[in-house]
């Protein structure tokens, strides 16, 4: 997994010139992310924010030299050949904050970044911020976010903001809060990204925030159960939500007696994992883990 935990990513906005691509490419950059350029197929030779744009990765590539992430602003019916374009021009790290992508075209760039090891976050994601190294991929709000040593591993968007500002009010910070996207296929799932963190040296606990749909926290489950050097504590949304529904968001769906939270929640702590009734437990039970 490259690049995720350090910082000074020279990195590529692709869609910069959209609404959504300009409001964010000034957040990032107010935040001390490093724009080196953007793409908008046409808008070659303009500026935004004072970022070079380029009709394509290549010739942003030539003219920049080397970028090593890219966060996509793209509208889904050309969000895959954005995507494909950034991995087959050796970016290392792909953010995609698009939503409504067809599941199958999340699944072929997915592999296909699997397959020449490059990382995918999302899609349909807030994107990543490590508050300690002033970097910010996405769009999650910097106002929600404070240097430590907890990191934020999310299946949720907006739950993620609240469970940092409980972390926040309590006296605790965030190391690198990672949202791993809303839909049925995403590029990284919680195991990968504890694996990601457990030997590093700025996190020295984690939050999951999971919610029904899926089996992805079972798996991290069965995964933690092996054992973990830091401390981890849970939370999961929609323990109210009537089976057979979906809630809120295309990976949020329950089927076949799997994927609710009952069931997340007996997996969870069976591997000795507390669970949060609500975001604002989660200080008390990381206290009692320290």
């Amino acid at each position: 997994m490259p690049a995720i935990l350090r910082g000074n990513l020279p990195t590529l906005v692709q869609g910069i010139t959209g609404r959504q691509g300009r409001l964010h490419t000034r957040l990032m950059l107010d935040y001390g992310t490093e724009i080196v350029a953007g793409v908008t197929p046409g808008r070659g030779g303009s500026k935004v924010e004072g970022v070079p744009v380029f009709d394509s990765v290549a010739e942003a590539l030539d003219e920049v030299g080397p970028i090593e992430a890219s966060v996509i602003f793209v509208p889904a019916p050309h969000a895959y050949d954005a995507v494909l374009e950034a991995i087959r021009s050796g970016i290392g790290l792909v953010v995609v904050i698009t939503e409504h992508i067809p599941v199958h075209d999340a699944m072929r760039f997915i592999r296909y970044a699997r397959l020449v090891g490059a990382t995918v976050i999302g899609p349909n994601t807030p994107g990543l911020i490590a508050p300690s190294l002033g970097v910010k991929l996405g769009i999650a709000p910097s106002s929600a976010f404070s240097p430590g040593s907890t990191a934020i591993i999310s299946r949720s968007g907006t739950l993620t903001y609240e469970v940092s500002l409980s972390l926040s009010s309590a006296g605790y910070g965030t190391s690198i809060t990672i949202g791993l996207g809303g839909d049925p296929v995403t590029g990284l799932d919680f195991v990968d990204v504890l694996e990601e963190v457990r030997c590093d040296p700025d996190t020295d606990s984690v939050v999951l925030v999971g919610e029904i749909g899926g089996t992805a926290e079972e798996e991290a489950a069965e995964y933690l159960s092996r054992g973990y050097p830091k401390p981890v504590v849970a939370y999961v949304a929609g323990r109210t939500a009537p089976p057979g529904r979906t809630m809120g968001h295309a990976g949020a769906i329950i089927s076949g007696g799997r994927g609710t939270a009952e069931s997340k929640i007996r997996a969870l702590e069976a591997a000795g994992v507390p669970v949060a009734e609500t975001p604002f437990d989660i200080p008390r039970l990381l206290s009692g883990l320290r």
